[in-house]
């Protein structure tokens, strides 16, 4: 058989050479007859591209009703107009273009200039900073501290989760720059001086006295290479000099992100403890201060943003907060940027989300195209439902931060900040890499090459999970808090009893989770906080979403009817109308 096909493959080349050297055949008019091409489809047919989705830009990253009834619904609707014009934004050919760039072109440390003098600067490509300049400007940094609207902070973090859409990375430096204030405020005569340039929508880089300049940007140093999450084991000292509140510092730091940030809030051991300290990059007399950068970090993703080890050896710093309170005074801090830390696997998931549903709607397999395959839209209304909960979950705690600011930092609100906070960090950051790589699979082969943007989006997810403490640090907080702080607890009931009575799987999740408090033990605690955030998740939905998120989410994450992956949802779950009102029109 092999030998038959062989030959007739021989004659058939053959019979096409006789037919070069001879020429077109005669028709009888004497006109030459065209003979048909060797190959039936020409010979540029194994080029024509078919069955591939156009790219997915310009689309507007807003157009997401979870996010703009949650916007409304937590007192920024004044915002959404900003909001909207912002999601455009991300979702255009041009910033996209940005945050690939930025992603491509990492950045470089130079140590030294020309001339052998010690300068500590990191080089980055001009797409990261229209990033950072259009982040500023919309009021992603410090602006709602200086804002007196009612949602401000709610308004900011609408506005991250459509400029999410773009890059990652740059929101580091933005997420330090808000979660200082709070901060800088333990220290009113630094908080005069720094927080209305923290506050500004104003971007400018460049190393120069920080009193100087229009707007800055604040980074932060807590870890180090010997103790990571255990702060109290750092070993960089802290020595008083002659001038009240000024001290030197000397020491390694491990994870201190974006480099070339103004001023950094860092923790060292002064002769009262562990304190936190105010270090510039740039004295006031206009020199520079000693911040060895040592080297950039080679990360997993998060690639556009720069992560470096500084090495402080005499470094200026100026008290925040009273000696020995480091931790109290930067804490405020941490539960800024745990908000953010949601708030970005949030904005991923929704990101990833979009760019499945888009791929599915233009590819087409096995007779039809793939948003019309059953599996398929139970794989995409499973994720629909994950991505909703999560950003419904941001904005209810966005709301809760703003509510605590404007009473001064105490009431109700502020003891369910301080418990679902933690809750939602380790949970909907845990949740990210499963969902976005899922995500990335409903594109086939095609989500796994770079030029997708799916691998990228895929190594940032375990980053939010990892950043301000990973998932046992803060499931342990959970508990640190329900143990210390009596008020948490019943703070986080008060909430999920206004759904009570509408569900009746939540109604007995939420009577495990009471029990379950009772026999709360540090190896449980993972057990125990994921119960609580999809009690909380779904009181949240119950309430506000329509009622086939509602019923699909609590049958599936608290009914048990669900499989061990996405796309396990059960015949009753009304898909088409998750995805009709998940999925961008």
């Amino acid at each position: 058989m092999a030998s038959t096909l062989a030959h007739e493959q021989q004659e058939r080349q053959a019979q096409r050479a006789r037919q070069v050297r001879q020429g077109p055949a005669k028709r009888p008019d004497g006109e030459a007859q065209l003979e048909p091409p060797p190959w039936p489809h020409g010979q540029d047919a194994t080029h024509a591209v078919t069955n591939q989705a156009p790219p997915l830009a310009p689309y507007d990253a807003s157009d997401d009703a979870a996010l703009l009834e949650g916007l409304r619904r937590e007192g920024a609707g004044w915002a959404e107009e900003d909001v909207r014009r912002l999601g455009a934004l991300a979702g255009g050919a041009q910033a996209q273009e940005w945050a690939d760039q930025a992603n491509r072109h990492e950045p470089e440390l130079r140590t030294h200039d020309r001339y052998g003098t010690r300068i500590d600067e990191v080089d980055f490509h001009p797409a990261w900073h229209h990033l950072m300049r259009t982040a500023v400007t919309e009021g992603l940094a410090g602006a709602p501290w200086a804002d007196e609207r009612p949602g401000a902070h709610v308004a900011r973090s609408a506005g991250g989760l459509v400029w999410g859409h773009t890059d990652a990375g740059h929101g580091c430096p933005t997420s330090m720059t808000y979660a200082a204030v709070p901060a800088l405020r333990a220290q009113p005569e630094l908080a005069a001086v720094y927080e209305p340039l923290l506050a500004a929508r104003v971007y400018e880089p460049g190393l120069r006295v920080p009193a100087e300049k229009q707007g800055l940007l604040a980074g932060m140093g807590m870890t180090e290479k010997q103790g990571g999450s255990d702060v109290r084991t750092n070993t960089t000292t802290a020595t008083p000099t002659a001038e009240p509140g000024v001290y030197t510092l000397c020491g390694h730091k491990w994870f201190t992100s974006a480099p070339m940030c103004d001023v950094f809030l860092v923790l060292a051991q002064a002769p009262g403890g562990l304190s936190c300290f105010l270090v510039p990059r740039v004295l006031p007399d206009g020199s520079r201060n000693t911040f060895r950068i040592q080297r950039l970090k080679d990360k997993l993703g998060n690639r556009s943003n720069a992560s470096s080890e500084p090495e402080f050896d005499g470094t200026v710093a100026w008290l925040v907060g009273p000696e020995g309170r480091g931790v109290k005074t930067i804490i405020e801090m941490v539960n800024c940027t745990r908000l953010d830390c949601v708030m970005m696997s949030a904005a991923l998931m929704r990101k990833t989300l979009v760019e499945a549903g888009h791929h599915v709607r233009h590819r087409g397999a096995f007779g039809a195209q793939l948003i019309d395959q059953p599996l398929m839209r139970n794989v995409l209304a499973d994720l629909a439902l994950e991505s909703e909960a999560a950003t419904t979950l941001t904005l209810r705690l966005a709301g809760a931060a703003d509510r605590t600011v404007r009473a001064g930092g105490g009431g109700d609100e502020a003891a369910f900040r301080r418990i679902a906070t933690a809750v939602g960090k380790f949970w909907v950051t845990k949740r990210g890499p499963a969902f976005t790589a899922e995500a990335l699979e409903c594109l086939g082969g095609n989500g796994y090459v770079e030029e997708s943007g799916m691998p990228r989006h895929y190594r940032e997810a375990p980053l939010l999970s990892i950043w301000e403490g990973s998932g046992n640090v803060n499931a342990l907080d959970v508990l640190r808090a329900l143990g210390r702080e009596p008020g948490a607890a019943e703070a986080l009931f008060a909430e999920l009893a206004l759904a009570r009575g509408a569900d009746a799987r939540l109604d007995a999740a939420v009577t495990r989770l009471g029990a379950g408090l009772g026999e709360a033990s540090p190896a449980g605690a993972r057990r125990l906080v994921e119960l609580m955030a999809l009690t909380l998740q779904a009181s949240l939905l119950v309430r506000h979403a329509p009622s086939a998120v509602a019923d699909a989410f609590c049958a599936t994450r608290l009914g048990g009817d669900w499989g061990h992956s996405f796309g396990t949802l059960p015949d009753s779950a009304d898909v088409d109308a998750i995805l009709e009102r998940s999925l961008p029109g």
